[in-house]
This record gives structure tokens, C-alpha cells and sequence, in this order.
């Protein structure tokens, strides 16, 4: 095995690993804006405004990211909008992220008592009051496990994007494949690569959880 044809090229590699890192921040961050929004509109007594963000949830759920992704791009582009490959990879893991937060966040919300609210509504809170002030804290308490679980699911989710020819770590990674000629080399340090990121989240998951748990 020849791992040093490899770190020939370690630049593409760091290259990957930025835009990787950044499209991770980009879909975690939007994700989780538009998902809290979602998950609270969601536990409104609004029927249309409900039916309209249960389509949205169930369609960025139920279909395949990479046809996301193709829809997002090519679909788009086919359909005369023009798009650039960055905005479109955002905004399709915006929205991908954003509906299974919004779950998340939409049970965590139901699973505090009714009682809480119908105390806040004694004192005088008003609705809004109550969700910032005393029921959101409590089901960011609850949903925490399952959101970090899923960021850190959406991270390595971001190598799916490599197929539209996102420059991301798995992209440069074929690109330094077909210089040296070395795929399992390569594969393996993009592998670790992955792993460095991954390993420290999935050990925040678990002492989140047992913190959850000792409570």
C-alpha cells in the first residue's frame, strides 16, 4: 500500500474537507432555523397552515436526498432557473435538514404536559410567552439526543452531494483516485477523515443522553 502518492495531494484533501465542513454548518444552521420554526407552527390550531408544513415535512422525508439533490439542480435548471451548484446543494440540505428538525423539535413540543400550558395561561402568559419562555426549553431538554444524532447523520449525508459535482471531500477524493490510481488508499483517509469528524459527535450523543437519562 502507498498512502505517501496519497498526501501528495493532501491540498485537494483539506480543500474537500473545507467545503465539507462548511456545507455541514450552512444545513445545520438553516436546518435548524427553519425546522424550530416549522416544529412550533406545527402545534398551531391553524388546519391550513398545518396541512401545508405536514406536506412540506412528509415530501423532504419521504423522498430520496439524491433526487432532492437532482431536483434541486438539474431539475431547476431544466426548468430555466438558473442556480449555481452552491446554492442549490445549500438549499436542498436546508430543506432536507429543516423538515426532520421540525419533527424532532414538533415532538419534543408535545411531549411536555398540557399542564404546563395551562398554567402559563393562569398567570397570564400569553401563547407566545409561554412557547419561548417555558415550554421550549424543556423540548430542546428532550429532542437534543436526536438532533445531534441526526447532525451528525446530515455531515456524512454531505458526500451524497460529490454526485452533482459538489466539490466536497468525497469529490476531491475521486479526483486525487483517478491521478494516483490508488482507490483503496484513498477511500481508507477520506474514511478516517470522516471518522475524526463523526467519533467526537456520536461520543457528545451519548453523553447527552446519559445526561438526559441521569436527570
Amino acid at each position: 500500500m502507498d498512502f505517501g502518492s496519497v498526501f501528495v495531494y493532501k491540498q485537494l484533501l483539506i480543500n474537500g474537507l473545507i467545503t465539507t465542513l462548511s456545507l455541514s454548518a450552512q444545513a445545520i444552521l438553516g436546518g435548524t432555523i427553519l425546522g424550530l420554526i416549522v416544529g412550533m407552527l406545527l402545534t398551531t390550531k391553524n388546519k391550513v397552515m398545518r396541512i401545508f408544513l405536514i406536506a412540506y415535512v412528509e415530501v423532504f422525508r419521504g423522498c430520496p436526498l439524491l433526487m432532492q439533490l437532482f431536483m434541486g439542480y438539474f431539475g431547476l435548471s431544466y426548468l430555466g432557473f438558473g442556480i449555481s451548484i452552491q446554492a442549490a446543494t445549500v438549499g436542498v440540505f436546508t430543506l432536507y435538514g429543516g423538515a426532520y428538525i421540525a419533527e424532532i423539535m414538533r415532538s419534543g413540543i408535545e411531549s411536555i404536559s398540557r399542564g404546563q400550558w395551562e398554567a402559563a395561561e393562569c398567570v397570564g402568559l400569553s401563547r407566545i410567552r409561554t412557547l419561548t419562555d417555558v415550554i421550549l426549553p424543556q423540548a430542546f431538554k428532550v429532542s437534543l439526543p436526536p438532533l445531534v444524532g441526526f447532525y451528525l447523520g446530515l455531515i456524512k449525508d454531505t458526500s451524497i452531494a460529490s454526485i452533482i459535482g459538489y466539490s466536497e471531500l468525497l469529490r476531491e477524493s475521486k479526483a486525487i483516485m483517478n491521478i494516483t490510481g490508488k482507490p483503496f488508499e484513498t477511500y481508507v483517509v477520506v474514511a478516517v477523515i470522516y471518522f475524526m469528524i463523526s467519533f467526537p459527535f456520536s461520543k457528545f450523543v451519548s453523553w447527552v443522553e446519559r445526561r438526559a437519562a441521569a436527570v
